[in-house]
């Protein structure tokens, strides 16, 4: 398999792991509430970081806006991340922790393109050909 393929089932993996969270967010699922309500961002947290990883899945998909959703989705995933290190815990309501391992997932799978679509970024692209 090559590079650009394998790049681009990471990029259809992570829009997958970030849209399918969005049934959660926006139907206010009860684990979902318990998450931004313990970190005293309910309810507007909630919807807006689900918008937010709405546009992350969206921008990876789309060829000239890789680099983008990629960006937006480490910031997104890293405080995630951070949540579950400082208030929520890595096990959270006995779900063994996969929300915080599948957050450390889409965190690397992020760099990892992120890294592959350095020379895209406007300014800053060129300078990053290391």
């Amino acid at each position: 398999m090559k590079s650009k393929n394998i790049i681009l089932v990471l990029r259809i993996a992570v829009a997958i792991i970030l849209i399918q969270t969005l049934r959660f967010k926006f139907t206010a699922h009860p684990d979902s509430v318990y998450i931004f309500e313990t970190v005293g961002l309910e309810p507007f947290g909630r919807i807006g970081i689900g918008i937010l990883e709405l546009i992350a899945g969206i921008l990876l998909l789309i060829p000239k806006t890789i680099w983008a959703g990629a960006t937006l989705t480490l910031g997104l995933i890293g405080g995630a991340i951070m949540m579950h290190l400082t208030q929520l815990g890595i096990e959270v309501k006995g779900d063994g922790g996969v929300l915080f391992y599948t957050a450390i997932v889409t965190f690397v799978l992020s760099a990892i393109i992120l890294y592959n679509y350095r020379k895209e970024i406007p300014f800053f692209g060129r300078k990053l050909s290391f």
